[in-house]
């Protein structure tokens, strides 16, 4: 008469070989980095995707920017001269106002980019606890195996 499979000697840690243990480590630790490579590639994709809004922010503000100081400025200026402000005046305010606005823009989409974005914070985390996890079922393993 046989054993049930849960009750089999070969099927309890503390009864096997040390190497098949090891063995068994590396093949459950190769499982995990394919794992968390597959979750840096997701962080690092989000992060790309973060980066790349950033950078449409950037060329908006560089686009409208442009297109500001071309429609905008001899027109403004004109209407400023109309109402009676020096025509220095009114060119040296026109252009302060479309490079306050470009800059604002700008700070946004630099601040998109931040490196801070790019991380990982999850991929790192998840490494840390699956490494003092691994370093502590390979103990356990080592100091219950009764070949050692």
């Amino acid at each position: 008469m046989s054993l049930p499979p849960q009750d089999k000697p070969q099927d309890r840690p503390q009864d096997r070989p040390t190497g098949t243990l090891f063995s068994d480590a590396l093949q459950q630790l190769s499982r995990l980095v394919r794992g968390e490579v597959g979750l840096a590639r997701a962080e690092i994709t989000l992060g790309l995707r973060t980066a790349a809004g950033g950078l449409c922010l950037v060329l908006a503000a560089t686009v409208l920017a442009i297109s500001a100081l071309n429609l905008l400025a001899g027109a403004l200026v004109a209407a400023l001269i109309a109402t009676g402000v020096a025509p220095g005046w009114a060119a040296a305010g026109v252009g302060a106002a479309l490079a306050a606005i470009a800059l604002m823009l700008g700070f946004a989409g630099a601040r998109a980019l931040s490196p801070a974005d790019m991380r990982l914070p999850r991929t790192q985390a998840n490494l840390r606890r699956d490494a003092e996890t691994f370093a502590e079922t390979f103990k356990e393993s080592v100091t219950n195996d009764p070949s050692s």
